[in-house]
């Protein structure tokens, strides 16, 4: 019989996927729909998007443990598992296990699992239904992930250890990743760590942390000598245990743990923009966000009541916007798009595009390090073709790489990971008190990109000059830095993240 031949060269090739394409030319073809008997009153069915369980047994048992990890209802004889939510199956002996996440609540699954003894038949025919239903659990996303898992024991209440135990690891284990658990010990150590880290023998590097520490991991990422390739290859995620989550929010589209942990598993490849910010001497790498004015001020502003939660963010920002508050600076950008009708035909161009089956970019090679900057450095002469353009009364200089920035604000809608570009929003800090809290009400509702007053455009660089103040707040990614000029470059498709699309954010956008 012919196989089909394996690319060894190719490192983003799932080897599980190649190994199930050779065994596919060998082991007979399972049709859509197939159905295996488990026994004299007992079958597995491949469904549409589902893996039915008929069970002639679940209708007179009450008790959880006859049903296999399925919850118990003795008016039914059958159970639908998502796709989605199968984790891992096998064929051991004659016995099919097969793991998946089980829904317990709106906010947490929890694995479970169904298991029969078969009868001797086509052991042939078996290998290739299992086959088949990972095929359709898993499509174009890897299985059996390598790990590296960060866990920052310090972020948001310090639960993260007894989160990524209780909820996390079981799900990773279940879908035979390969983990690799580290804590952080100090602010700054995920940098040093993934510096030295030999990349080549991980997929993905996963915080269990607040957006911080895929900040710190980005920017270890960066300072290695094989800086393009590293980025490229491994994919960073987070896993939500802090106090920001935005990361994950936007990519898995959940804030809790074991919901992202699933959306981990079954994660596709995508590249994503990163952000070269430099100021004074340094460049640092952003993901994220960088802001200037209320936004900035109202997170860094209000460390010192953090135990009202992100409730302390809301009042930061309403207090500063009924004070009109003012941050004034000097602005040059580098426009792609300024127009929100041409942004939103930009967005709606890429949501219509077909989920990608794989990674398309090339792989650099391991002597390359960051890409070099086309505009220079906040130090260097203003590039020719941009303009410093005084904002007297700027209130509010937010950019943007992601769309969620918080569970109830979606300030960017138009946010895709890998268009080149940032989405920066500015706003006058003199609009009338009633509009400014109109503005704050239309975040949560969706309609904060169409307001009037909101300029919103698509940049690729820029550059901010604060001015008339001694001291304030500048962020990069949730992080404070110093309050002095800065400018930004984007950097499309040089980082590497999980979706559940492959190529959009999970937020609502403004098509």
């Amino acid at each position: 019989m012919t196989t089909v031949p394996v690319n060894d060269d190719d490192p983003f090739k799932d080897p599980s996927l190649a190994s199930s394409q050779a065994q596919q030319q060998t082991q007979p073809d399972v049709p859509p729909g197939s159905t295996l008997a488990v026994g004299r009153n007992a079958s597995l069915t491949l469904g549409t998007d589902s893996l039915i369980v008929l069970d002639e047994g679940f209708a007179v048992s009450r008790d959880a443990s006859n049903c296999c990890g399925l919850l118990p209802n003795k008016n039914k004889t059958t159970r639908a598992i998502p796709f989605f939510h199968i984790l891992w199956a096998e064929l051991v002996e004659w016995d099919i296990t097969i793991r998946y996440a089980q829904t317990v609540s709106k906010d947490v699954v929890r694995v479970a699992y169904v298991n029969y003894t078969m009868e001797k038949t086509d052991r042939e025919f078996v290998e290739a239904w299992v086959e088949k239903l990972l095929d359709r659990a898993y499509g174009a996303s890897q299985r059996q992930k390598r790990i590296k898992v960060l866990v920052n024991p310090f972020g948001g209440k310090g639960t993260a250890q007894k989160l990524y135990v209780r909820e996390i690891e079981p799900i990773f284990a279940a879908a035979r990743c390969e983990i690799d658990a580290e804590r952080t010990k100090y602010r700054g150590h995920a940098v040093e760590l993934v510096e030295n880290l030999e990349t080549a023998a991980f997929d993905v590097i996963a915080c269990c942390s607040g957006d911080g520490v895929a900040h710190e991991v980005f920017n270890g990422l960066a300072k290695k000598k094989d800086a393009a390739r590293a980025l490229t290859q491994t994919a960073v995620v987070q896993l939500p245990c802090g106090s920001g989550n935005a990361m994950s929010l936007n990519l898995n589209g959940t804030d809790s743990p074991s919901l992202a942990a699933l959306a981990v598993v079954k994660g596709l490849r995508t590249p994503l923009d990163l952000v070269s910010i430099t100021q004074g001497d340094k460049r640092t790498i952003s993901f994220l966000s960088q802001s200037v004015g209320i936004v900035a001020e109202s997170d860094l502003g209000t460390e010192h009541l953090r135990w009202l939660g992100s409730a302390r963010f809301t009042y930061g920002f309403l207090v500063r916007l009924i004070g009109k508050t003012l941050y004034p600076a000097d602005i040059a950008l580098h426009v792609e798009i300024d127009n929100k009708p041409g942004i939103r035909e930009a967005y709606s161009h890429e949501t219509s595009q077909a989920p990608p089956t794989h990674d398309p970019r090339v792989i650099p090679p391991p002597t390359d390090g960051l890409p070099s900057l086309k505009y220079g450095t906040v130090n260097d002469a203003l590039p020719e073709s941009w303009t410093l353009v005084p904002h007297d009364t700027l209130g509010n200089f937010y950019a943007g790489n992601m769309a969620y920035m918080s569970p109830d604000a979606n300030f960017f809608p138009a946010s895709l990971p890998s268009d080149g570009c940032l989405d920066l929003i500015r706003i006058a800090g003199d609009i009338p008190r009633l509009m400014a809290v109109k503005s704050l009400l239309a975040i949560e509702k969706g309609t904060f990109f169409d307001m009037p007053h909101v300029n919103y455009a698509k940049v690729s660089a820029y550059r901010i000059i604060p001015r008339n103040q001694a001291h304030g707040y500048i962020s990069i990614d949730g992080e404070r830095v110093p309050f002095e000029p800065f400018q930004a470059e984007v950097h499309r498709g040089l980082g590497t993240v999980l979706s559940r699309s492959g190529h959009l954010y999970e937020a609502k956008g403004v098509c």
